[in-house]
């Protein structure tokens, strides 16, 4: 993995930024992840989940994960409503709040086992058997913000293409040491 100098780092934040509008596709992350969180922090996760709010959590989850590649080609989802995505938001909404504050920083070895707990329960709903690791981690990505999204670009740019133990020790350490490098080129 190369690591970048702060420089390079802050032109890419600029270069992003400068490219963010409302109406483009990467700004479905945004409107997906607020939208989550929102409940979060007002401590309605389980509104997520019922009768009145279900439909609108699986589309924004759904617009999100179409605008991110999920629907199209041979995936499984193209072929679906975003009503197939009811029993992941049960899951989501059934998150300690612990769950929802898991980010790089603390992946110790019991969160590490906790993400791919939840990364496990996924892939054991009827619906979903078999989800890759891309389709997981887009949506843990787009909900929760905890994990990056393992798909092609993360992993040839990152060296590890399986969203498992291993690759989540290396990404907590890659990034400290990072963030140990900005630190020593601060006036």
């Amino acid at each position: 993995m190369k690591l970048l100098t702060a420089e390079q780092i802050g032109s890419n934040v600029e270069v992003f930024r400068e490219g963010v509008k409302p109406s483009e596709r990467d700004a479905s992350f945004d409107y997906c992840f607020n939208y989550f969180q929102r409940f979060r922090e007002e401590g309605r996760l389980n509104d997520l989940k019922t009768p009145e709010q279900v439909q609108e959590s699986c589309i924004q989850l759904g617009f999100y994960l179409a605008s991110w590649g999920m629907y199209r080609g041979r995936a499984y989802l193209l072929q679906k409503s975003a009503k197939i995505l009811e029993p992941i938001i049960g899951l989501i909404a059934d998150q300690p709040p612990s769950f929802w504050e898991i980010d790089v920083h603390s992946y110790s070895p019991e969160n590490i086992q906790r993400l791919l707990d939840f990364k496990r329960e996924i892939v054991s709903l009827r619906e979903h058997k078999g989800a890759s690791d891309t389709l997981v981690t887009k949506i843990m990505l787009g909900v929760f913000g905890n994990v990056p999204a393992f798909d092609t670009y993360f992993s040839k740019g990152f060296g590890y293409g399986k969203f498992e133990k291993v690759s989540l020790s290396v990404l907590l350490t890659s990034i400290e040491i990072t963030l140990r490098s900005l630190t020593s080129l601060a006036p």
